[in-house]
């Protein structure tokens, strides 16, 4: 039976305050500077699996087609005459970035444009050699997602090899990021079938050699909307960063929650910065459709223009 929680356990003890208080010095620099240094690229909505989660609701056949690379092109050569390009990291997205045939393409025109650049993918599409490709290509980080061990992660992903699959990929990620130093993480997305097998999961990525791993609650958007199996319960959630705390003492793998919300007294436990959400401050992002937004995740009315109408 769950602990019913009080308001003292969500009231900020003097140390959080302070150190948000300092938080806050610096979030206002930020918000003054205004630098964008992450550029989130959501080159198609289409996807080879079919995730109970998707937030873009995204599939094999989408009306929406895939951004020309060239049009996001334009996109860098206005953002690198008015900044360093070597000080934004571009982050390509979908969908499922590695449906397009031309993906090497894509990264290899934002290299020699001299932006960073790395990658979110499902895996399943993850060989050797399409990351040795991609590794040619420029790419600098990628992350991958392990959304529970196999039966779970099969339900979640929608697809009987996705475990699998994801799983071999991991391994030449581990064997990539040892011999040339590539960057990469393991993300997964919590809910109630999961919620229980964090610890499991934990041993099973530590075995595999993952030395980094994000845990993400998720929105209630696209498809996750009317699926209550994917919400969390508000001591689920709480269990969940202590899990995410107690891990990050242990120091095996370097554990952590995403970048939404406030946490409270959990700031500076569960993550490396204070104040997580960045968007519309150092982070922006290019839609599929051309829109321009301040996050992938925010709702498609808040756009605040598009790349074929206006200058990003």
């Amino acid at each position: 039976m769950e602990k019913t929680a009080n308001a003292n356990d969500y009231r900020l003890d003097m140390r959080h305050r302070l150190a948000l208080e300092m938080a806050r010095v610096v979030q206002n620099n930020y918000l003054r500077e205004h630098q964008l240094t992450q550029l989130f690229w959501e080159c198609t909505l289409r996807c080879n699996v079919h995730c109970r989660h998707c937030g873009s609701d995204c599939r094999q056949i989408t009306n929406t087609k895939d951004m020309p690379r060239e049009d996001f092109f334009r996109v860098l050569d206005s953002i690198k005459e008015k900044m360093d390009p070597h000080k934004v990291f571009v982050i390509v997205t979908g969908g499922e970035p590695l449906v397009r045939d031309d993906i090497e393409l894509c990264g290899k025109g934002i290299y020699e444009r001299g932006f960073p650049w790395g990658m979110v993918s499902n895996g399943l599409l993850l060989t050797r050699e399409k990351l040795l490709a991609l590794r040619r290509a420029g790419l600098h980080s990628i992350t991958v997602s392990i959304d529970g061990l196999e039966d779970d992660h099969n339900w979640m992903r929608g697809h009987k090899d996705s475990f699998q699959r994801v799983s071999e990929a991991i391994d030449y990620l581990v064997e990539m990021r040892d011999k040339v130093g590539l960057v990469f993480d393991v993300v997964t997305c919590v809910n109630q079938r999961t919620y229980p097998k964090l610890a499991e999961i934990r041993d099973f990525l530590i075995g595999k050699g993952v030395k980094h791993w994000r845990m993400f609650s998720i929105f209630p958007v696209g498809r996750a909307a009317k699926d209550p199996m994917l919400q969390l319960s508000n001591e689920q959630y709480k269990g969940m960063l202590d899990f995410i705390k107690k891990t990050r003492k242990e120091g095996v793998i370097k554990a952590a929650y995403g970048c939404e919300g406030f946490l409270g007294n959990y700031e500076g436990e569960v993550r490396d910065s204070l104040l997580g959400c960045q968007a519309g401050i150092s982070v922006g992002s290019v839609m599929a459709n051309g829109d321009i937004a301040a996050c992938a995740s925010i709702r498609a009315d808040y756009a605040q223009g598009n790349i074929y109408e206006d200058d990003f």
